[in-house]
């Protein structure tokens, strides 16, 4: 009985698609949290890869005949779509950081709870921050950012090309860098605020010996930051797009260098 004839062009073509396409769901927010199931983001990917492959056969190699050529092509590829999706990591790092901080100053220091979508512990506040980051980036459609920008990295950086000699790694560092600096900047209002508050308890406690400044500190603490959020909400979520279309242009930046 004669075998089935196996496209390897359009094979290789699908896996190499696929490679890319899962390391970077695998890697973004919102859908590479533990709590999005390995089966929905594995099926979500093969969706993908199946109806961009046959756009972006103009821009794959040609079909490797060893086993070995195959399996660092698809490691080259996975490498990428981490990278990708580090850059938007470090973005929600940074804001993880700065509601970490906030919370410090809360008096939240050993109020800690499980991230299904880290799967670490972190602050109260750090988790707040989080899943507001994540409601924005859903509402400004940033997951539609990333199916484009799938299709846009096959053209700037076809696969077998990565290459880390054109300066991705300065701008990698020049990213890391770049995350601590926001989460001051997300957090040094409220912390500016928090920092007055405290100073004013403590010359009540000098004028008012019998005042219990410390039980009073916790709740007016959490009160004032909560308030201060609510009333500058509108001013945080453009903070958000501002640095999510920021993300965009680093990843374009990034795959330009790895070219």
């Amino acid at each position: 009985m004669d075998l089935p004839f196996i496209p390897f062009q359009q094979t290789q073509d699908f896996l190499v698609c696929l490679a890319r396409v899962i390391a970077i769901i695998a890697a973004i927010p919102v859908f590479g949290g533990s709590q999005i199931g390995g089966r929905l983001k594995i099926g979500l990917s093969v969706m993908i890869s199946l109806l961009l492959f046959p756009l972006i056969a103009p821009y794959t190699p040609k079909a490797q005949l060893t086993l070995t050529g195959l399996a660092l092509l698809l490691v080259n590829e996975v490498l990428l779509g981490a990278l990708i999706g580090l850059v938007t990591q470090m973005i929600f790092a940074a804001i993880s950081f700065g509601g970490t901080v906030i919370g410090y100053q809360m008096g939240f220091a050993a109020a800690n709870i499980f991230d299904p979508q880290t799967t670490q512990q972190l602050s109260l506040m750090s988790q707040f921050v989080n899943i507001l980051a994540m409601l924005a980036f859903l509402t400004l459609n940033m997951h539609h950012f990333f199916f484009h920008a799938i299709i846009e990295s096959f053209v700037l950086l076809p696969p077998g090309t990565l290459d880390f000699s054109g300066g991705a790694v300065q701008e990698l560092m020049k990213l890391a860098g770049n995350m601590f600096t926001l989460g001051v900047r997300f957090s040094a209002p409220i912390l500016a605020l928090l920092l007055i508050v405290n100073l004013v308890l403590g010359i009540l406690a000098r004028v008012f010996p019998q005042l219990n400044v410390f039980m009073l500190s916790f709740p007016l603490n959490i009160g004032i930051t909560f308030l201060v959020i609510s009333l500058t909400l509108g001013a945080i979520f453009s903070v958000f797009r501002r640095e999510f279309d920021l993300t965009g242009e680093h990843i374009l930046t990034l795959l330009q260098l790895l070219g």
